[in-house]
């Protein structure tokens, strides 16, 4: 099965490729405004106010109006700062979070690189952004920003532990790390959605308590890796101003929270795929086909984005051992027994 109509329409040549390349940077350009202009109004909705109003009708162009005023800001860099690690750190963290899109299955017809490993490549690039946080909050030369730096690599190490078990857990109930093929497995109505214990043995009621356990240990790290409500402590503006960002304007300080909204996409993508049937129709082959499937997709990724933002009206920032004791004590040992269960399990069916 062709598995890009892009290389079918142009070629697997320069255009091509180009054309790949491109279609997800336009995609996460649009998303981000769409995702900021959500995260004013449904905060705005949930505190019983109105939000952003002057900016086009209802506020809805305010999102472009902020990127049109950073781009205006002056790029400043401190003069006792390490200048070249500084600022290559802003690209270094969108460079991981944007890389991760290379194999996002957005439909059966478009996936930028179907390899075999997506699962894997998704979870080694994404900790490769731990980089470019410590960098720059150390080359920042600021202790607020160092701080604020160690808090947030602490933190993401710690919680891609009990994800990466959930990460695991579905390869050992998929038999495969590749993306596509979960998704196929997952393929029919929603009662074949891991979540739901999956297609196949008369066992996979037994999948159930795991499944669920596995998808809510990998929500929880989800949130944490991506720096969201609860577990913004990097950016605790009470303690450290604002974490390893402090000392960046202009739109390097823009690309950091550019990385997390596409971040959220890529953690919402991954809980889709991993539970939800991906591009899969909840209705079997009722509304499916082609851009119905992109459709499907990107409802299902939009709908845990605006969990993300609810979660972040409605939960209070945790204490800094609140949370490694949530990550090591709590989620940790959980993620390792639903792991060797599921393992179980998916040997007898």
């Amino acid at each position: 099965m062709e598995t890009n109509f892009i290389y079918s329409l142009l070629g697997n040549n320069l255009l091509g490729y180009l054309a790949v390349c491109i279609l997800p940077l336009v995609f996460l350009i649009v998303y981000a405004l769409v995702a900021i202009l959500g995260e004013l109004k449904i905060g705005a909705f949930m505190q019983d106010r109105l939000g952003p109003m002057r900016t086009g009708p209802w506020g809805t162009i305010q999102p472009i109006a902020e990127v049109v005023k950073l781009l205006q800001k002056e790029n400043i860099t401190p003069d006792a700062a390490s200048k070249f690690l500084f600022n290559l750190a802003p690209f270094i963290i969108f460079t991981a979070a944007f890389a991760a899109f290379a194999v996002i299955p957005f439909s059966p017809k478009f996936v930028p690189s179907g390899i075999n490993l997506g699962l894997f490549y998704i979870f080694a690039i994404g900790s490769f952004a731990v980089i470019g946080i410590f960098m720059g909050g150390w080359a920042s030369n600021n202790k607020y920003s160092l701080l604020g730096a160690v808090r947030s690599v602490a933190q993401i190490i710690s919680y891609e532990i009990p994800a990466g078990m959930a990460i695991l857990s579905i390869a050992a109930l998929a038999g495969t790390l590749d993306m596509n093929e979960i998704i196929t497995k997952q393929s029919g109505w929603f009662t074949n959605w891991y979540i739901f214990g999956g297609s196949g043995s008369a066992l996979r009621i037994l999948f159930l308590p795991f499944t669920f356990g596995i998808f809510v240990i990998y929500l929880i790290a989800s949130l944490a890796e991506t720096n969201r409500t609860p577990f913004d402590i990097p950016e605790g503006e009470s303690e450290i101003v604002a974490g390893y960002h402090t000392e960046y304007s202009g739109m390097k300080f823009a690309m950091f929270f550019f990385a997390e909204y596409a971040n959220m996409f890529v953690v919402s993508a991954l809980l889709t795929i991993m539970f939800f049937g991906g591009w899969n129709s909840p209705f079997g082959d009722f509304m499916s086909g082609p851009i119905w499937a992109v459709v499907w997709f990107l409802g299902k990724s939009m709908s845990f984005i605006f969990l993300q933002i609810w979660l972040r009206w409605t939960l209070p920032r945790l204490r800094v051992d609140q949370l490694m004791y949530t990550g090591w004590k709590v989620l940790l040992p959980i993620s390792f027994v639903c792991f060797f269960a599921i393992a179980l399990l998916a040997m007898l069916k």
